[in-house]
């Protein structure tokens, strides 16, 4: 499989503080992906979260909509060296669905409809710093963007922001998701420029 991208202009801002050390300013949405587009109609999207108990939690779109809906300005960064700055989310926050889950792991690996996974420590997806993203800039996300809707966990690199996303399952162990295994970092910070193992 290979990463399917359509043409973007950028123009470097290293110097620009707001930006993380090698990366580029886009004004574009660039679309990246391995492999095809899954196309998931609200009707039969659905979002768990699973533990080592073998509690599962599952939320259908209408019960993720009768959540509390949060708007989200943020800065986005690809591994690819792009970055979108003040870009503008809905969804709703991972803290959100996290309530009430009891677990002693420490990790968890994002699902998506289409098999990829990416792993994320919890400590990652809680305390205001990732959402299920629904809408960008005013519009339903469109899917080759990952909707209905992917997680949105912006001060990782953007690939820790799995598309399409259709649920989280804790780990003990910090195991490696589909980029992972195939030589990018395990955590991914963009400011340590934590692209590849």
């Amino acid at each position: 499989m290979g990463i399917i991208s359509r043409a973007f202009t950028g123009r470097s801002h290293n110097q620009d503080p707001s930006l993380p050390p090698g990366q580029y300013l886009t004004e574009d949405f660039p679309v990246l992906s391995a492999g095809p587009t899954p196309r998931i109609s609200r009707d039969e999207w659905e979002f768990t979260i699973s533990t080592e108990t073998g509690t599962v939690r599952r939320w259908d779109w209408s019960a993720l909509m009768e959540l509390p809906i949060e708007d989200v300005t943020t800065d986005i960064h690809c591994v690819t060296r792009w970055s979108k700055l003040g870009t503008s989310w809905r969804g709703v926050s991972v803290d959100t669905l996290l309530d009430g889950v009891e677990t002693h792991n420490e990790f968890a690996m994002a699902h998506s409809y289409g098999g990829y996974t990416t792993n994320v420590p919890l400590a990652d997806l809680r305390n205001g710093q990732a959402w299920v993203a629904f809408e960008f800039d005013g519009e339903s996300l469109a899917a080759e963007h990952g909707g209905p809707a992917r997680l949105l966990i912006p001060h990782l690199y953007f690939w820790k922001s799995a598309k399409w996303v259709t649920g989280l399952a804790t780990m003990e162990h910090d195991d490696p998701g589909f980029w992972e295994q195939n030589g990018y970092h395990l955590y991914g910070d963009p400011w340590r420029e934590q692209r590849y193992w």
